[in-house]
């Protein structure tokens, strides 16, 4: 295992790569590549998780007090969301997948940003969903957040003007399945790699955690980009221990 843990050296290991011109590299991110777009780790300590009790979805469906608390915790999050604009590590994979040398990205996150970096949406997987419109639970239609407000202000949850069914942030929930579809999409990227790079995830949250072990036992190369350690570490052929941001920072002069 290569462990890397100075700046300079990460940006050699980096340039080596995209230099080698290679195809077939999967990507996985999470929570640690939007720290520094003022996105908060909500699952670190101190994070949002660890102040209040997660809404369970049979919860959410079952109770319009829950649903009330729910949208008071998603224009919450939306304060930070708005704010928040892609980081050199987004905009540096949009770019690698313009350049055909990525094949798909596979996000834990549900902040926008990747969307927000110019990627294609053919070349992105949101396996939790994506916090910043919403849907109705019965008929799919989507809705967006801030026609939603005055009925909440109001004290009613939002509800489908289609169909009345509940509307609901079109992220996966405690207690809710995750999108069958985007599980095999992401399955068969990651058995397809050749290169498979972790960036800003623990590797804690399951399935996304089993991704990068599919794609090491169809033969890819594992790199993790982390400030911390993870379950993953011992199997990863490179590490690098640096600032995510910083990591890919001057990612156009690397093509040069």
């Amino acid at each position: 295992m290569n462990e890397i843990t100075d700046l300079h050296d990460a940006h050699v290991f980096v340039r080596s790569f995209l230099n080698a011109g290679r195809g077939d590299i999967v990507a996985l991110t999470g929570a640690g590549i939007s720290t520094s777009s003022g996105i908060p780790d909500f699952r670190s300590p101190g994070g949002i998780w660890s102040q209040m009790e997660p809404i369970q979805y049979q919860d959410f469906v079952a109770s319009e007090a829950c649903r009330l608390e729910d949208w008071r915790r998603r224009f919450e999050m939306q304060s930070y969301f708005r704010k928040a604009e892609p980081n050199a590590a987004h905009l540096a994979l949009a770019h690698l997948a313009d350049l055909g040398l990525l094949d798909m990205l596979i996000t834990q996150n549900v902040d926008g940003l990747h969307q927000a970096s110019g990627i294609d949406d053919n070349a992105l997987i949101e396996l939790h969903g994506n916090s910043t419109y919403a849907t109705c639970l019965s008929c799919g239609m989507r809705a967006e957040l801030d026609d939603q407000r005055p009925s909440w202000e109001a004290g009613h949850a939002p509800v489908c003007d289609s169909c009345g069914g509940f509307l609901k942030a079109a992220v996966v929930s405690f207690g809710q399945m995750m999108p069958e579809n985007e599980l095999q999409r992401a399955a068969l990227a990651a058995q397809n790699a050749a290169l498979f790079v972790v960036i800003g995830s623990s590797l804690v949250v399951h399935p996304a955690a089993q991704l990068p072990v599919l794609a090491v036992q169809a033969g890819a190369e594992l790199v993790i980009i982390n400030r911390e350690s993870t379950p993953l570490d011992q199997v990863a052929h490179t590490i690098i221990r640096c600032p995510i941001a910083e990591t890919f920072a001057g990612f156009g002069a690397m093509q040069g």
